[in-house]
């Protein structure tokens, strides 16, 4: 039996495994609502597709509407090198960069090159991977956090921060880049294990966040980004002053804002992060994955969903990495983990 409004029931998913699925299926649908209109200002968005502006999905850089970028291919890299991890108990930093390795071949095919950053193209090029001890770069780039919010699936909070900012300073050597990759990993874990609330998320994930050093940047990010969604709450949002989403802090921060300035609605989260000046696909892609995992693979819009490149693939990672969790008795937190109402 149904309990509740459809809107409470879409507030409250009912299984781990959609929110998994909600994770990896709401980065591909938001980086492809962003796509067409990265590097366009919101007076040339605006321009081209009314004063509302981007309302679905469209064609971009000769792919069709749907079509997916690098932040997609490079967050399913992500979960697929996690469960790999869990399958063959190996550390995950070294299954992941494999699984990033093998992507970075796919992109010498041009019907697979998606405009791929710089800084993870030169990072894996060497094919030595980084660390925030031995940083291969000093970029904070958003292309470390725009992919790790698998990682909050497979990993309890503390140390979902741990491997999220692990894997992004495999390639991204700047404390910003990888700390705000740790944050997002930390706030979908105390989500999808703990059913915890968003807004109450984003504050425990800010305190482990003061554990670390060079912390300031992302801190003061991210509480301009509470500040901005508790003060425009159910209203449009104005998130210039939050930066365009090029470096991590700035990707995580509009991402943040606009998931708590609509925490019941994916469409309007994802729409509000992809119309704006700057790096719409990753922000985009960002909060497709964090609203995706508070309100469950439902509350993406099913004809989206038909319609995004690689969207089987997504959901049937996603289950496979679900799976493995709940088969390794360290992934649970506890005795009755909400995962375990799971019958796979």
């Amino acid at each position: 039996m149904l309990v509740g409004t459809p809107r409470e029931r879409c507030a409250m998913p009912s299984t781990f495994r959609n929110m998994a699925r909600g994770c990896l299926i709401g980065t591909a649908v938001g980086d492809a609502l962003g796509a067409p209109v990265e590097f366009l200002s919101l007076v040339q968005i605006r321009a081209r597709f009314g004063p509302e502006g981007l309302r679905g999905l469209e064609p971009w850089d000769g792919h069709r509407a749907g079509a997916i970028t690098d932040d997609t291919q490079m967050t399913l890299a992500t979960a697929a090198g996690l469960a790999d991890a869990l399958a063959e108990g190996v550390d995950p930093e070294s299954a992941v960069w494999a699984r990033y390795l093998a992507w970075y071949q796919t992109q010498r095919d041009p019907a697979e090159r998606r405009a791929p950053g710089r800084t993870c193209l030169d990072a894996l090029a060497g094919r030595v991977p980084g660390s925030a001890e031995d940083p291969l770069n000093d970029s904070k780039g958003c292309g470390g956090v725009m992919r790790v919010a698998p990682v909050g699936i497979a990993f309890e909070p503390g140390w979902a921060f741990e491997r999220g900012a692990a894997l992004a300073a495999l390639t991204h050597g700047h404390p910003s880049g990888y700390l705000a990759a740790g944050f997002l990993a930390d706030v979908v874990s105390r989500v999808a294990h703990r059913r915890t609330a968003l807004y109450r998320a984003i504050m425990e994930a800010r305190e482990e966040l003061l554990g670390w050093e060079y912390a300031e940047e992302v801190l003061d990010a991210v509480d301009e980004a509470v500040e901005t969604a508790m003060t425009n709450l159910g209203e449009p949002l104005t998130v210039q002053h939050l930066g365009e989403g090029w470096v991590a802090e700035e990707a995580l921060a509009i991402a943040i804002a606009c998931a708590l300035a609509h925490p019941e609605d994916w469409v309007d989260a994802v729409l509000e992060a992809v119309n704006h000046d700057g790096d719409s696909d990753s922000t985009g892609a960002i909060t497709g994955a964090l609203m995706g995992v508070v309100l469950g693979v439902e509350a993406v819009p099913y004809a989206w969903v038909q319609r995004v490149e690689r969207s089987a693939e997504a959901l049937q990672t996603a289950d496979r990495l679900v799976a493995l969790v709940l088969e390794d008795p360290e992934a649970r937190w506890a005795e009755g983990h909400p995962a375990e109402e799971e019958q796979l």
